[in-house]
């Protein structure tokens, strides 16, 4: 009894350490997103390269997830997260000189560096979600997300505030905020323990698991596809929306505002969205998020007014946020215990692969097609994620059927 106590605590405390974290790596994002691109532009000697470095979080993210995850079963959950947050302390002090110094490429560095952070946090949610039973994981993942509403209330507010402590006129103060944030998470995290049996679970047998078989059921197919399809359209909108804004008129304070909006949209949802799911039934949640993504586009391609904008942006992040815990809770209950590595891996691969592409074809497509056409691209997109889900529903409904 005693144990199973103490237990269920260390479970709870880990669950707001990992919330904590997430807020403090969102936050960190989210001053990437308000000024990175316009940094970029700065400091550029080609304008089509402007998103590039914020374009590199997510390509760092994606060329390290599958071996974070790899890395994590070896290690423990505590010391990969470790690991990755030092690399964003170390991203966030190679900006701070890249800007200062008006080095481009180094400053691409620092931004991909604070991409292979993103690549450990991403599991913040699933270290959660392993944790609990098959019906309180839609609950842990939101529980962890719900930590990005702080993110997205101060982020960017501490983006306008941070962008002129060193006094320059290319906003290096506000990377100094970055690698502050890194390094308050990297403290928390000394006080994460790993579950006992973590690293022995998982490497149960990993190498024997048949991938085609994992690659061919349903739910996990709807799991890969909704959580690529919110990432990758959510992640091309977003990077393009500030560079937009501007574009249409508006000022680096509309740019900042549109943004905290759409984090709000993005993390405000992860308080109820858990009991939304449990009430309502996963697929639902699922369809209602790729029906707001599409309201989203609608939005955004009536209208470039000041309001538009932030209307557009709150409406993708409430989609994203449905589509992604929905994918999530999919992604965690649709393999084994000895599969979680490569499941997880592969899928989080997938995942910032197709969002990296989305990162860097922002920039160009926004100057070749304009906001409008960019907007209109990304509907066969979630018609592919409609499609994998009725499929799963579909097979899920047969089956009890059947059963």
């Amino acid at each position: 009894m005693l144990s199973r106590i103490s237990s269920r605590a260390s479970i709870s405390r880990n669950a707001t350490i990992l919330m904590i974290c997430n807020a403090l790596f969102i936050c960190s994002i989210s001053i990437d997103l308000a000024l990175t691109g316009i940094v970029g532009f700065q400091l550029t000697p080609i304008p089509m390269l402007a998103t590039l470095p914020f374009a590199l979080i997510t390509v760092g993210a994606a060329t390290t997830t599958w071996g974070a995850a790899g890395l994590m079963q070896r290690v423990g959950r505590q010391a990969g997260f470790m690991i990755g947050t030092s690399l964003g302390v170390m991203g966030g002090v190679i900006s701070v000189w890249a800007v200062l110094h008006g080095h481009f490429w180094v400053f691409c560095l620092g931004t991909f560096l604070v991409g292979v952070w993103q690549a450990f946090a991403q599991y913040y949610r699933l270290a959660a979600a392993d944790n609990v039973s098959e019906e309180d994981k839609s609950k842990a993942i939101s529980w962890v997300l719900a930590g990005g509403l702080i993110a997205a209330l101060v982020g960017p507010a501490l983006a306008n505030w941070s962008r002129g402590w060193l006094g320059d006129p290319f906003f290096a103060g506000a990377y100094v905020a970055v690698a502050c944030l890194a390094l308050t998470s990297l403290i928390l995290l000394l006080f994460y323990r790993d579950d006992a049996n973590f690293r022995t679970r998982t490497h149960v047998s990993g190498r024997s698991v048949a991938f085609g078989d994992l690659l061919s059921r349903p739910i996990y197919q709807a799991a890969v596809v909704n959580s690529t399809v919110s990432g990758v359209v959510m992640m091309f909108l977003m990077t393009g929306a500030p560079i937009a804004a501007l574009g249409c008129g508006l000022g680096v304070e509309d740019s900042t505002s549109i943004i905290q909006w759409h984090l709000v949209g993005m993390y405000g949802p992860s308080f109820f969205v858990g009991m939304l799911i449990s009430r309502c039934g996963l697929v639902r949640i699922v369809h209602v998020g790729n029906l707001l993504t599409f309201v989203s586009v609608v939005l955004a391609v009536t209208s470039q007014t000041t309001f538009a904008f932030h209307a557009a942006l709150l409406t993708l992040g409430v989609g994203w946020n449905f589509m992604f815990v929905g994918g999530t809770t999919l992604l965690a209950k649709s393999h084994t215990t000895a599969e979680q590595a490569r499941a997880q891996g592969f899928a989080e691969f997938l995942r910032f692969g197709g969002t990296a592409l989305g990162a860097v074809a922002a920039g160009p497509l926004l100057q070749s097609m304009g906001w409008q056409i960019m907007n209109i691209s990304v509907l066969p997109l979630l018609a592919a994620a409609l499609w994998f889900t009725i499929k799963w529903d579909g097979k899920t409904t047969g089956d009890q059927m059947n059963g």
